[in-house]
């Protein structure tokens, strides 16, 4: 048994951020399926309200809402978009910044919701209450779209651009609103609103960081604090070394850089991403990634 704890620890710790998440949300299901089959008891503390007054009462639920599913195929869609997603986004930056546009992305789409809900109550009549992590996938989505237009993924045969795929999904989004506005007991009028939020965000992220803007650091600061509470502080004897920065561009010299077309160039600075993270690059570095972008 002790074995087997091991081995699991060992399994979960060489997880990426992305894939710990879907084992969250596994956790998740598995409680959600048990506690409406075996007791007839829902998620409802974590479920997003759809009217103010209850939000009020539970404002945690703006984040815990996207971990909760209880239709297996809304779960299986949803962790498979992670999935995939998840692994694109890990080859071009680092784990903070996935968390980043992953959980905005839920907390906006979750605020767009209660707007829709609370400001339109004439197109949103019937109070409903919001679940699964469709708003933080589509973020991370079109985060990649707006920030790699470019970027093509494999479609059965055919390359085709991610941005292609991530401009449908958002029009079928907006055709959800409507009818789930127009046929409120068929449609998901609340849910796909909340889907554009979601993207909204992704966009808005991807498009400032290419300005040299990470939008994300002040709640990245904000979860390392609150996970600091969590940890024991140990004193070190260590004394910090400050190195001084080699003027090279993604490992090369200036000259040597210089020599190389410029799909090179993007590769190498790509793969410096991969290794060390978006925040690893120098200003030269990322004005010139921002100027290919374009």
């Amino acid at each position: 048994m002790t074995s087997l704890n091991h081995d699991i620890q060992d399994k979960l710790k060489r997880l990426n951020v992305f894939e710990k998440l879907i084992v969250a949300n596994l956790v998740v299901f598995i409680i959600a399926l048990l506690l409406r089959n075996v007791f007839t008891l829902s998620l409802n503390c974590f479920e997003l309200p759809s009217a103010f007054n209850d939000f009020i009462t539970q404002p945690w639920t703006v984040v815990t809402y996207a971990f909760v599913h209880y239709d297996f195929w809304h779960f299986a869609f949803n962790m498979l978009w992670l999935y995939f997603i998840g692994n694109m986004f890990s080859n071009l930056f680092n784990a903070k910044m996935g968390l980043n546009v992953y959980f905005l992305g839920a907390i906006f789409g979750g605020f767009i919701f209660l707007l829709g809900y609370n400001v339109f109550p004439d197109l949103f009549p019937n109070k409903s209450r919001l679940v699964g992590a469709s708003a933080a996938v589509r973020a991370l989505l079109i985060f990649l779209c707006a920030y790699m237009p470019k970027m093509e993924v494999r479609f059965f045969t055919f390359n085709i651009k991610l941005w292609y795929i991530g401009a449908a999904i958002v029009v079928f989004d907006v055709l959800g609103v409507f009818a789930g506005i127009k046929d409120p007991i068929l449609g998901n009028a609340g849910g796909n609103l909340a889907h554009l939020g979601g993207a909204l965000l992704g966009y808005f992220y991807a498009k400032q960081l290419l300005k040299g803007q990470d939008i994300g650091k002040g709640f990245e600061k904000m979860m390392d604090s609150l996970s600091s509470l969590f940890k024991k502080r140990e004193k070190s004897n260590l004394r910090t070394v400050h190195r001084k920065k080699s003027g090279k561009v993604a490992g090369y010299t200036k000259a040597e850089f210089n020599e190389f077309n410029k799909q090179k160039k993007i590769d190498l600075i790509l793969d410096k991403i991969s290794k060390s993270g978006y925040d690893s690059l120098t200003a030269e570095e990322k004005e010139f990634l921002f100027k290919a972008g374009k």
